[in-house]
């Protein structure tokens, strides 16, 4: 993680006691490899693709969705339904797109877990698993988000979005100013991870 992304009140995942839970997570990865469900080697096969992931299919649906209104629209209603129009399997747990505005700025949470949009997202960072984002974040997301270095005005309504196993989130973050003669691929390379959970501003 650079500098620039440390939250010293978000601590790293890696940096932290091993938890119950991952013990119990590495007791049903044996007992699957014991009972011939899976092998290692797919096992492992899974695990690194998960880690290829990254947030670039997701910038794909953005970049479209600002220079498309009608993509977008439908975006809105569906992300699950539209991103095959790119070629994109965004899986089969439903997710909401929900669009900033100059009247009001999304964020991202999963206060339960870890759920997150992870076919187009990637791998969710450490910060977004840890408890204290978990729970810091619902009852003071603007301190939250000023931590990231993103300060949003007072006359703009910060709105946080659980998600669950049941439902995900990605943000429509608003277009940059000055981006209007950049193709479609330009406006994907100012789309980040990190923007489409609400936490930070597209690259301007």
């Amino acid at each position: 993680m650079s500098e620039a992304h440390r939250h010293p009140n978000q601590p790293d995942v890696e940096d932290s006691p091993v938890t119950t839970y991952q013990v119990m997570a590495r007791a049903l990865e044996d007992l699957l490899i014991e009972k011939g469900v899976l092998t290692p080697d797919a096992l492992r096969r899974q695990i690194e693709d998960a880690d290829v992931r990254g947030p670039a299919n997701g910038a794909r649906l953005i970049a479209r969705a600002w220079t498309d209104e009608d993509f977008e629209s439908r975006l809105l209603r569906s992300v699950n339904q539209t991103a095959p129009e790119l070629g994109i399997d965004a899986g089969t747990t439903p997710i909401t797109a929900v669009k900033n505005t100059r009247a009001v700025h999304n964020v991202i949470v999963c206060t339960l877990c870890s759920c997150y949009p992870t076919m187009l997202l990637g791998s969710p960072p450490d910060w977004y698993k840890s408890g204290a984002y978990r729970s810091r974040v619902v009852r003071a997301p603007r301190a939250v988000l000023a931590e990231f270095g993103t300060e949003i005005g007072a006359d703009v309504e910060v709105r946080v979005h659980d998600s669950s196993a049941d439902l995900r989130y990605l943000v429509i973050p608003m277009r940059p100013e000055g981006t209007d003669g950049l193709d479609e691929e330009a406006l994907a390379g100012l789309v980040t991870r990190d923007c489409m959970i609400g936490t930070a501003l597209p690259i301007t």
